[in-house]
């Protein structure tokens, strides 16, 4: 399971990287062909942003991964370790609540917009809500393999 982890983790960041040399290629150039040549490519900026979009939620996976988001720990610094698991749990079972309706949300829209193209690129706008598809996916999976640890550990009685 951790090979597969970190296979996966390897892979986001290799595509995260991906799109960002992408997009910061595309904006350079039609910034170099705006200014020198008097011209542009008119689908870097829909480009752009459809990476921009997939580079934020493909980093929220990779940063949820790491714990890297802000976390604000008044009241569980104050609590007993058994206390900060059950604390765990909780937070862990809403978040996995608040991904299933991003999932749901964001897969509706994604249906309804992907028949709809953006007016230069011809790329289906659904993409966009694929991205948060697939964020609300990723960060789900995590958070049901935390919550997996954390009843084990509880249930086991293991010194927290």
């Amino acid at each position: 399971m951790d090979k597969f982890n970190l296979f996966t983790k390897k892979l986001l960041e290799i595509c995260v990287a991906a799109m960002l040399a992408v997009m910061s290629f595309l904006v350079f150039l039609n910034v170099v062909l705006r200014y020198s040549f008097n011209t542009s490519f008119t689908m870097t900026e829909e480009l752009s942003r459809f990476l921009f979009i997939w580079v934020i939620f493909l980093g929220a996976i990779l940063a949820f991964s790491e714990n890297a988001h802000v976390n604000v720990s008044v009241l569980s610094d104050k609590l007993s370790k058994k206390g900060k698991l059950i604390l765990s749990l909780c937070t862990n079972a809403i978040m996995l609540i608040c991904c299933y309706l991003i999932f749901t949300g964001s897969y509706q829209q994604m249906v309804i917009n992907w028949h709809n193209y953006s007016p230069i690129s011809s790329i289906p706008t659904g993409i966009s809500f694929l991205a948060s598809t697939t964020m609300s996916f990723g960060i789900g999976l995590l958070i049901i393999s935390r919550l997996i640890v954390n009843i084990a550990t509880l249930f086991r009685g293991e010194k927290v």
